[in-house]
């Protein structure tokens, strides 16, 4: 059920996931504003991003939306450090599709939040998680 996602955890081990973009050239002027810091990201990402997209569009039927609710309903909450060190050995495939929402939403908020995640090893982890769900036994989320 969950390839589409899974099938990024070899691209995603190999630790190409985007460079921050600094402004080096503008100097604060009127004239010359400087840009906000950003990450570009890189196209292995770009694919997985658009591939859990692809995979929120075609389950619509799951309620993605409540990501933050399904977190703390399993004692998470939406930051870093608790995502990071959720123990996920236990979590249902709802919950961990929640933590990889919650991810990908924290970089609208906070601009390299989900590159933190990729280089942390979180999302991968967590994919993983998914991978041995879907070899042992698949569940239904619907």
């Amino acid at each position: 059920m969950y390839e589409s996602l899974t099938k990024h955890i070899p691209k995603l081990q190999e630790g190409s996931f985007g460079d921050w973009v600094i402004d080096k050239q503008n100097d604060g002027s009127p004239e010359h504003p400087i840009q906000m810091p950003c990450v570009n990201y890189s196209k292995v990402v770009d694919s997985f991003w658009n591939d859990f997209y692809q995979f929120v569009s075609d389950n619509s039927d799951i309620n993605f939306c409540d990501y933050q609710k399904i977190l703390e309903e399993n004692g998470i909450q939406w930051d870093f450090d608790s995502m990071y060190h959720a123990d996920i050995s236990s979590l249902g495939e709802l919950c961990v599709l929640a933590l990889i929402l919650g991810a990908i939403r924290a970089d609208r908020f906070g601009e390299g939040a989900l590159l933190h995640f990729l280089e942390s090893g979180a999302i991968v982890r967590w994919l993983e998680r998914l991978k041995a769900m879907d070899e042992v036994a698949p569940l239904n989320l619907h």
